[in-house]
């Protein structure tokens, strides 16, 4: 069994409950600083400018007059401080504040304006995340595109097996397409272990749109050593330039 440091926040009996808490909180501005609220408030409008790229039909001067703004802003922002620790792992398994870590999620960080984002919810080692994926994630007409699908099943697996206490990186994901999934409305993953066997997590999710059952997966955690999460901190180095 994989074994942490007692500083780590996977250390301890209570780990599992502790990585539910941070979850079922990820959305709430008010759980952390004021600086956590501005960057929230930040992604929001970036997503909703990204939203209405995808889809304007506005003249040419006023793409050229938001295209100055949102320079403006990245200039504003490039003049400051950069740089991020990593708190957390890609599955939003291994290492660090797992709240901390999974805001900036590319699936469910409210602080990632390329997040839909999913809100997450835990209870009774389930892991449930729920979303509307707009224009920018399109697949198939008015779909969401599979890519997408297999990204956010890995996530929400990713959280799920983590609740064992042994967390783990994906070694193998497999994705079943049922039905079609639809743009601008609320579709919902859910995640579970099925069974751990050493170092292997088995898990199992399911998407659906309603009752109607979208996609299915498998997957499979491998549990990680502390010292190679270790490794690959060092070798992480700093956030280079945009």
């Amino acid at each position: 069994m994989t074994t942490f440091p007692d500083d780590h926040p996977f250390s301890g009996p209570d780990a599992p409950l502790r990585m539910a808490e941070a979850l079922n909180s990820l959305g709430d501005t008010g759980a952390g600083s004021h600086r956590r609220g501005v960057l929230h408030e930040m992604a929001g409008a970036t997503r909703r400018a990204i939203a209405e790229l995808m889809t304007t039909v506005a003249d040419d001067a006023a793409i050229e007059e938001a295209s100055r703004l949102v320079a403006r802003a990245a200039e504003l922002l490039a003049g400051g401080p950069h740089g991020r620790p990593y708190e957390g792992a890609a599955e939003g398994s291994v290492g660090g504040d797992p709240r901390a870590f999974v805001d900036y999620s590319p699936l469910v960080g409210p602080v990632n304006p390329l997040a839909p984002p999913l809100a997450i919810e835990v209870s009774d080692g389930v892991v449930v995340g729920r979303g509307v994926f707009r224009d920018a994630y399109e697949g198939p007409p008015g779909c969401i595109h599979g890519g997408f699908i297999a990204a956010a099943f890995d996530e929400v697996l990713g959280f799920v097996q983590s609740l064992t206490g042994r967390p783990g990186m994906t070694g193998r994901l497999t994705v079943t397409y049922r039905s079609p999934s639809p743009l601008h409305q609320e579709v919902r993953f859910e995640g579970r272990v099925e069974r751990v066997d050493g170092r292997k997590i088995f898990t199992k999710g399911a998407l659906r749109h309603g009752a109607t059952l979208c996609a299915e997966a498998e997957g499979l955690f491998i549990s990680v050593d502390p010292a190679v999460f270790a490794t690959l901190l060092a070798q992480r180095g700093p956030t280079p330039p945009a």
